[in-house]
This record gives structure tokens, sequence and C-alpha cells, in this order.
């Protein structure tokens, strides 16, 4: 090559190199955020979601775009994420929906309610089913966008201090319950008490409360509550697939780059399959060391579970009566569950049992 060309054509890769640095660095801005979760640290399913979600965050953008995740109480109690992210407090949270209710009780839709859907029912309803949608429109009134960030799968009914039989064993109950539920099992009798993860240990340890739910057998262990409460009932029919979500201040999830709202977007799709195939790789063996500790597994009563539902239904007509986003949700919800169960007592529903009754046999 002659040296006139050489120089020409080193002039013009030095020219585009020029060009790309300022380009990149737009593209590619440093961002630091804040994320409050809802959740202790002592609970690495719950917890570790946030710190997937932040780890998978700053590795896709070299490190230019960082989320620092805190645990409840960090920056501010755990019940209150939601509202830090709609003021601006800081950017994003890592929550369960259900905890607002006291706003509206919408917000429970989009999480858990009694009889609502499981846990493959819920990712269908929101990557595929309208969902994401539903959610989008109803939140931009509380300034926050939402991203699924993890499934608990069916939990547990909860622990408690005494057997409860039959529907009348629940008059008087004090429980920490938390969402709807509550309201459920108020017409039950029960007199529900919402406490933050990190709280309900030392209220079902003093009395403040007769029984107490969390998630399942992995959490629940972690927690001790085994220690305190000898019964342990099933199934949760309040949370048969309990989403969390990643919620976003949406002027600050707006403002970023095109490409880093993609990022978000994978991450938190990542942290929601790990956390759900967390729950039911570590359950199975949880639950088998809870019961050599002294748990004596209960199933709620057939009475029970059927009071329980005629009861979600009464609250549900009561909620929809008065407020028609809930309506609007619970609807498409319901229309949604019904086709699933169709599909499932073909297929799904029908091999679990048969392999169910094939592993009872040896």
């Amino acid at each position: 090559m002659k040296r006139r060309e050489f120089l020409k054509s080193a002039g013009v890769g030095l020219a585009a190199s020029a060009v790309a640095a300022p380009a990149v660095a737009q593209s590619m801005p440093e961002i630091k955020w804040r994320l409050t979760s809802s959740f202790p640290k002592s609970l690495d399913t719950l917890w570790g979601a946030a710190e997937t979600f932040s780890k998978y965050i700053a590795e896709a953008t070299d490190n230019r775009f960082q989320v620092q995740p805190f645990a409840a109480g960090e920056i501010v109690p755990g019940l209150q994420a939601l509202d830090a992210v709609s003021n601006g407090t800081v950017e994003c949270c890592q929550t369960a929906t259900y905890y607002y209710v006291g706003k509206d009780p919408t917000f429970a839709l989009f999480s858990a309610v009694p009889f609502g859907l499981n846990a493959r029912q819920q990712n269908a309803w929101f990557y595929d089913g309208g969902a994401q949608k539903l959610m989008d429109d109803f939140t931009k009134k509380f300034n926050v966008v939402s991203l699924l960030g993890g499934n608990t799968g069916c939990q547990m009914g909860g622990w408690f201090r005494r057997e409860v039989k039959e529907v009348a064993d629940l008059n008087g109950l004090k429980m920490r319950i938390a969402g709807l539920a509550g309201q459920v099992m108020a017409k039950l009798g029960v007199v529900p008490q919402q406490l933050a993860g990190g709280d309900i240990y030392p209220a079902l340890e003093k009395g403040t409360v007769d029984a107490a739910e969390w998630v399942g057998p992995y959490d629940d262990e972690k927690l001790g509550f085994y220690k305190v409460a000898q019964y342990y009932y099933y199934p949760g029919w309040w949370e048969g697939g309990t989403t969390n979500h990643f919620m976003f201040n949406i002027q600050k999830f707006e403002e970023l780059p095109k490409a880093y709202r993609a990022v978000i977007r994978a991450a938190a799709g990542y942290a929601n399959v790990e956390e759900q195939a967390r729950y039911d790789a570590r359950n199975p063996l949880a639950i088998k060391r809870l019961v050599a500790n002294g748990a004596q597994l209960r199933p709620f009563s057939q009475a029970i579970m059927e009071a329980a539902y005629k009861a979600a239904l009464d609250v549900y007509a009561e909620i929809m009566a008065k407020n028609p986003d809930f309506k609007k949700v619970y609807e498409a919800m319901v229309a949604f569950r019904n086709d699933q169960y169709l599909w499932w007592q073909v297929a799904e529903y029908s091999y679990d049992t048969f392999m169910i009754r094939i592993r009872t046999r040896g």
C-alpha cells in the first residue's frame, strides 16, 4: 500500500473511532440506581431474586448500569416499597403487590388471591394472556411500571399453635395473613394481622398471633416457625402461585436508554424463572427436615376449604360492586383460569396424579 493511501485509510479509521467513542458513551451512560426490597436478606430465595436481578444488569452493561439492592428496613420498611418508588425516593423495588390492598384491592390480583392462578398460569397470564397490559394500565396512577420478578409456587397454609379441624375452630383466631386472604379469613371469624416477614416469628413466639403464614417449607424453616408452632397446614389456598414483581418509577424507567430497558426486562425474566426453580428444588428436602423436627402436617378440612371458597366469592362480589378496576381485572383472571383448568384436567393433572399414585406404591 502506498504511503498516501495508508495515511488516508488510517485517518478514516481514527475519525470513525472518534465518532464511535462518544456514541457508545451516549448509549451506555453510567447510571446507579437503588432498589428497596420487601424481604429480608435471610431469605435467599426472595432476597436472592433481587441480587440476581442486580447482578445481570451490571454484567450485561459492563458495570455501567448498576442497581444496588437494599433489604427491607434498610431504606424504608418492607411494606412501604411501593411508596418509595412512586414518590421517587428510590428508582425501583422488589415486592409482592398484595401488600398494597389498602391502597386498592386490585393490586392483589396481580400477585395472589384466594383460589386464583397457579404459578405456571400466572406466567402464562402475564407473558401471553394480557395481564401485563392490565397491570400497566392500572399502576400508571401510582407512577410505577412493573415486571414479573419471581414466583413461590403454591404456598403452605401456615403454622398454627393449635389444630383447626372445623370452621368454628377459626373463630377469634389471630393470624398473620396478607392481602385479600385476610378479608376472606375475617368472614370465617379470623382476626387478620399484616406483618412483614421479619416480624412474624416474634409475634408467633409471644402469642401476639395464634397462627401465621409465610411461604413454604424452605423459607419457613429458615424463619424457625416450627420452634413456636406445631401444626403445619396445607394447601395455601390464598396463594396458589404467588407472583412477585420488580416495580420502577415511570419517569426513571422511561429516561433509560432503550438498551438498558431491554437489559432490565431480561434480568427480571431470569430472576422470575430462577426464584420458582429454587423453591421447587429446595422445598422437598425442607419439608422432610421440618417433619423430622416435630412439625405435624395437617390438611385443611373439606368443610374449611368450601367455606373459604364461598367467603372468597362474597369478598370479590363486594369489591366489584364498588371498584371497576378490580372488576375488570378479576373477570379477566377468572376467564383465563377457567380455560387453563379445562386444559389442566386433560393432561397436566392427569399426568401428575398418576405419577403421585405410582410413587406411593414404591
